[in-house]
């Protein structure tokens, strides 16, 4: 069994958590969840992101509601997203639309308020160690999506996504498919290429991901979304 990708990323160290929402019961609500599992440690709270970042600048991953203070907060999810942030939304708002929309803006995943502790640790654990993990709501959408313009893959494009979701590492790839880890990366960037070329772009993992799913490319059941990647999947050294 190969080394916890969590401590990986972070060594002994427990994963920073800073949790963005404007209802204090459902803070206290994440914070009591994340508690218990001991690589997590929760470094700041609030309901301004800026304001808790600015607490809180070394948190690796930040679980951000879609909506604060009455307004949709995918302006600030975009910002954060592209300042090198890993953003988990946490949000009661799951229709389809919004949910891809926040894939889209740069979320790393999307977890639905009424999903429980199970699927709240482990999408955090995941998204630390940059591992996928679509929890049920999100896999509905990503499955239920009707936007057109599917972009043709090649076999070896497909084959190299899915191995590239299952164990989050180009060099792993490479040894699986007998190619040089510059010829997996090809790959990805070809797909990312086709779909911003069809007007769906795909810049992180996670909206790769969706695109691949949505299009029936990947299936869920192969990379295993209905559990947790963090703790079941080991990747290969």
């Amino acid at each position: 069994m190969g080394a916890d990708p969590v401590a990986a990323v972070t060594g002994d160290r427990p994963i920073g958590v800073a949790i963005v929402d404007d209802h204090p019961v459902v803070v206290d609500g994440v914070r009591a969840w994340l508690a218990t599992e001991p690589r997590l440690t929760v470094l700041a709270t609030g309901d301004d992101p800026d304001e808790v970042l600015r607490a809180a600048p070394g948190a690796d991953v930040v679980l951000l509601d879609l909506r604060l203070h009455g307004r949709m907060a995918l302006d600030k999810l975009a910002e954060l997203s592209a300042a090198g942030r890993r953003v988990v939304v946490y949000s009661e708002h799951t229709d389809p639309a919004t949910m891809l929309a926040a894939l889209d803006a740069g979320a790393v995943a999307f977890l639905a308020k009424h999903e429980g502790r199970e699927h709240c640790v482990a999408t955090v654990l995941a998204a630390a160690s940059d591992r996928p993990y679509v929890p049920p709501a999100l896999a509905g959408a990503m499955v239920g999506d009707p936007r057109p313009d599917r972009p043709m893959l090649s076999d070896k494009e497909r084959e190299a996504l899915l191995l590239w979701f299952q164990s989050m590492s180009k060099a792993s790839v490479a040894r699986r498919m007998q190619i040089s880890e510059h010829t997996v990366k090809q790959y990805v960037d070809r797909a990312r290429i086709k779909y911003t070329r069809a007007g769906r772009p795909a810049a992180t993992k996670a909206a790769l991901l969706a695109r691949a799913i949505e299009d029936g490319l990947v299936r869920p059941e192969e990379i295993g979304i209905y559990r947790s990647q963090a703790t079941h999947d080991r990747p290969t050294p």
